[in-house]
């Protein structure tokens, strides 16, 4: 296959999953091949091309909406547009960020000087405005050209896993939705939805939950795999066919929310259960349905009534944990 690449192929050079990798051709930003007498996609040069522009903005932050918009139009004075906005968004958050440090610094500093007082009186409104005004400046000299080994580092410095949370998922009926095949996140979805819309889930359960997982998991350069859905429902709910109803134990998670697309991130979490100490990994699962882990669609009440923009569509990846 001269001048096409595998799904494989792509996501090793670029670190990114084969499911983000399909996520992207979903929202129209790439598109694959597959070539006569051959069973995977495949990707020409233009493609992969196009694949390294969406990872580089991904990593500046740019939203999906605005690279979509930006790869659709050769108007440089609309991208410029765009980036200027984005980085003044950046500069906003970055000196925020350095008063923060620089106030942070002083309590420190003050603290170690005058140990006899109390963090109190360090702590009140006219001791903090204090800081404020003498907090030193911490603008330092920032080199005018980056390098692309510069953006990575700073992407993995800005993906530090800081906002996992330990979370207690209750025990619940559900109604499972199962699909082995191509595009499964689809198929299984669209019957779970239905499912959904034809009962008015909404109406009947107003806490309802989503959870999702990939059933059988992917395990070779075909990508092939199946998509699991579970939508809690009233225990005595009927379910028809090909939908189940199961019983999920529910317990404790190690809980990091991301935007959807971002499944990479699975990888960090998983550094996380393995490396933090306090918590280790629970459960009996199998690569078969991701070791008993879980992604959660969040903000299900408004996803299932239709009115969710998948811009902002955001996910709980979560992985079963117990007290170490």
């Amino acid at each position: 296959m001269r001048d096409l690449h595998t799904i494989t192929a792509l996501t090793r050079r670029f670190g990114i999953t084969p499911r983000t990798l399909r996520y992207y051709e979903q929202l129209g930003l790439i598109e694959s091949i597959r070539p006569e007498d051959y069973a995977y996609r495949t990707y020409d040069e233009a493609n992969m091309t196009r694949l390294g522009q969406i990872v580089l903005l991904r990593k500046l932050r740019i939203p999906l909406r605005q690279i979509a918009e930006l790869l659709r139009s050769d108007d440089t004075l609309r991208a410029m547009d765009t980036f200027e906005r984005h980085a003044q968004e950046l500069g906003d958050e970055i000196d925020a960020l350095s008063t923060l440090r620089s106030i942070l610094q002083t309590l420190i500093f003050r603290l170690r000087q005058i140990q006899t007082l109390r963090l109190q009186e360090h702590l009140s409104d006219d001791a903090i405005w204090s800081l404020i005004q003498t907090a030193p400046d911490d603008k330092s000299k920032r080199k005018e050209v980056r390098t692309m080994n510069d953006v990575n580092q700073a992407d993995a410095t800005l993906h530090k896993l800081r906002d996992v949370r330990i979370v207690y998922l209750p025990p619940a009926t559900v109604a499972a939705s199962h699909f082995i095949g191509g595009e499964p996140e689809n198929v299984a979805g669209e019957r779970i939805f239905r499912f959904a819309r034809s009962v008015d889930i909404t109406r009947r359960k107003p806490d309802v939950r989503l959870y999702g997982f990939n059933h059988p998991n992917p395990a070779d350069a075909s990508n092939a795999h199946g998509y699991e859905f579970w939508l809690t429902i009233p225990e005595d709910l009927t379910v028809p066919e090909p939908l189940q109803k199961k019983w999920f134990p529910g317990g404790l998670y190690a809980a990091h929310m991301i935007r959807m697309g971002d499944f990479h991130e699975w990888a960090w979490l998983e550094e996380w259960v393995r490396t933090n100490g306090e918590y280790a990994y629970r459960g009996n699962g199998s690569p078969e349905n991701m070791f008993d882990s879980l992604e959660e669609h969040l903000n299900a009440y408004t996803h299932l009534q239709g009115e969710m923009d998948s811009d902002y569509a955001q996910l709980d990846l979560m992985i079963p944990v117990r007290k170490a």
